[in-house]
């Protein structure tokens, strides 16, 4: 222990002496019970150590009740020089000089406590001894501890700093299979004359643990399914961190309502940690949610998923969103292979009906294969869509359509994802990247001429979007798409394949689909005098050869689920490089509840190609069930 300053003892009773006779004086004009309301008043230190004296203070715990007696403000007070001290000494400074005062207010009926101090000199760190005994002594892992950056030579004494690198030492062979570890010696030795401190940490590692056998219990799905769902192996380095990822793969698998993972007692003589894995059987899940979005109107979206149709883990999903602007129904049966968390073959039929501009509609009915794989940081789908897309024309004054167009399609196609780190398979609301390459040859009907043509096309969509989190409360999120075709016969290219821009996950500030090249619809317009119709053309959005769009949000979060936002996007669809790009710029709240997420983004065009005049703000409100 270091001995105590008697220089520092001395003026610490002096001080108390001069505050208690204020104190006494003060008492002389307050009433026997006053309401007591205490300001507190603290210099001489910055925002961090100004928080953390205040946090120590007894009398700031007081300072909004509405009665104290006054001999409890004097035993609050008393503590005042002491409790400082204390909220310094974590941060190096052992000798601050502390001066109070205590001032009665509105005739004794409320306090003011002036606290005035001058930290000192700081205690520097003047040696750094952190050693690792044993077979870890030469592991990277924990020579990247022992250089922590917070505990230099030269830099002030920060006892926190030194208690995470103590923690840091523990963890990490507690975390990596050293679990015989044991400090042999923790010792941080601080001179107070010097100003100086010295760091002796020495960790004894012991061996390196290994994973042993691992016994799953469950009745899902076959043994060797599940096996396949481990994410280390046996006679593997033991990694707590593996342990968790299995955990998380066995859960996101969706074959279980619950998975406990426990290693089991491990075997010093062989150095190993056996594991038990025990786990109870899910059932189907059904689902049923309302919601808005600005791009589809009302919807309800109704689901159901059959986890594990069989032993082999099949698994069927059955999806139906319905809404006022878009009607989608998807059927999905998926069989795994290989790693079942990143591997399936799937065969999915899906409809989506969608009414794309104010003249056009759009039906596809699709039958899908596809064969899903991992390739290290990347996951390929190769796939093959045998569509009938169907566009119909409607006539805007007798509302009614003309015969559909129809094209039956067999389009195969490859895609590509970058998956995060530490990506189980899940389903991602979005991903680091994305890239689909797709691509047909087929006998289509030109609108323009009404005679069958000869199409090829090949179309490249890529997608990114990513969180770059500055802190706790402050995020900034990045999103674009970059979408380029090669067309011969562009006019028989159905809608369904061809670039639209704007909508909530777009451009906002434009309607869905309402950024595009625009062409003269003819249309028959009722005369309400004759009752005749007369021929007319309406311009229309029919969709672009490429398509360019981005987004920059700045969120922060806020309290009760709440989060702000401000945005700025840009893009358009188009058919010649270098056209013109829209922009917009919005502020936006979200709120996040337990079964729905609510976000409402008010957007305001800034420059709108195409447009004859700039249009106003645009709300944007999307009410979406977590299923």
């Amino acid at each position: 222990m270091t001995p105590a300053n008697p220089r520092r003892a001395a003026g610490t009773d002096r001080a108390a002496r001069t505050a208690g006779l204020a104190l006494a004086a003060a008492l002389l004009l307050a009433p026997s019970a006053a309401l007591a309301a205490i300001r507190i008043d603290i210099e001489g230190v910055d925002a961090e150590l100004r928080r953390n004296v205040q946090a120590l203070l007894s009398v700031d715990r007081y300072k909004d009740r509405d009665r104290i007696e006054p001999d409890a403000i004097d035993r609050l007070y008393r503590r005042v020089p002491g409790e400082v001290a204390d909220a310094l000494r974590p941060y190096g400074y052992y000798e601050p000089k502390v001066t109070t005062r205590l001032e009665p207010e509105d005739k004794g009926r409320n306090w003011r406590v002036h606290i005035a101090i001058e930290p000192g000199e700081p205690v520097r760190i003047d040696e750094v001894h952190v050693e690792v005994r044993g077979p870890g002594g030469s592991d990277p892992l924990f020579t990247r501890v022992a250089e922590a950056p917070a505990l230099r030579r030269g830099e002030p004494l920060r006892h926190a700093a030194y208690e995470q690198l103590k923690s840091e030492l523990q963890a990490t062979a507690a975390t990596w299979g050293y679990l015989d570890a044991r400090l042999l010696r923790s010792e941080l030795q601080v001179d107070r004359e010097a100003h100086k401190a010295s760091v002796f940490l020495v960790l004894e590692s012991g061996g390196r643990y290994h994973f042993g056998p691992t016994s799953i219990e469950q009745a899902a799905i076959r043994p060797g399914l599940a096996a396949r769902y481990l994410r280390y192996a046996e006679g593997e380095p033991y990694d707590a961190g593996k342990l968790l990822r299995t955990q998380f793969a066995l859960d996101d698998s969706q074959y279980f309502s619950t998975v406990e993972l426990n290693p089991a007692a491990r075997d010093p003589e062989t150095l190993t940690v056996p594991v038990v894995i025990k786990a109870s059987s899910a059932r189907n899940i059904y689902s049923i949610g309302p919601g808005y979005g600005t791009d589809t109107g009302a919807r309800i979206t109704v689901s159901s998923l059959i986890p594990h149709v069989n032993q082999a883990g099949h698994r069927l999903r059955v999806l139906a969103q319905v809404s006022q602007l878009v009607q989608n129904y998807n059927i999905q049966y998926d069989m795994p292979f290989g790693d079942p968390v990143l591997e399936k073959f799937s065969l999915q039929f899906l409809t989506q009906t969608q009414y794309r501009s104010k003249g056009v509609d759009t039906r596809e009915v699709a039958f899908r294969p596809a064969l899903t794989q991992s390739l290290g940081r990347w996951q390929r789908s190769l796939f093959v869509s045998i569509a009938r897309e169907q566009t119909f024309e409607r006539d805007l004054a007798a509302n009614t359509f003309d015969i559909p167009t129809a094209e039956t399609l067999v389009i195969p196609g490859i895609s590509y994802s970058r998956v995060p780190e530490g990506y189980l398979g899940e389903e991602l609301f979005s991903r680091t990247l994305y890239a689909e390459l797709i691509g047909s040859h087929f006998d289509a009907l030109d609108p323009a001429t009404g005679q069958h043509a000869k199409v090829s096309f090949a179309r490249l969509d890529l997608r990114s979007e990513g969180v770059i989190d500055l802190n706790r409360d402050w995020h900034v999120l990045l999103r674009g798409e970059l979408g380029t075709s090669a067309v011969t016969g562009f006019d028989a290219l159905p809608a369904g394949l061809r670039f639209f821009a704007g909508g909530d996950r777009s451009v906002r500030g434009f309607a869905l689909d309402g950024l595009s090249p625009v062409a003269a619809y003819d249309v028959r317009v009722l005369d309400p005098v004759t009752g005749l119709y007369s021929p007319g053309t309406i311009p229309e959005r029919v969709g672009g050869r490429h398509l360019l769009t981005g987004t920059i949000e700045l969120e922060r979060d806020l309290p009760k689920k709440f989060g702000a936002a401000v945005f700025f996007d840009a893009g358009n669809a188009f058919n010649r490089i270098g056209d013109p790009l829209a922009y917009a710029f919005g502020v936006g709240l979200r709120w996040r509840l337990p079964v729905v997420t609510v976000g409402l983004d008010v957007a305001k065009p800034l420059h709108a190609p195409g447009y004859p005049d700039l249009p106003g703000p645009r709300i944007h409100l999307n009410i979406s069930p977590k299923l």
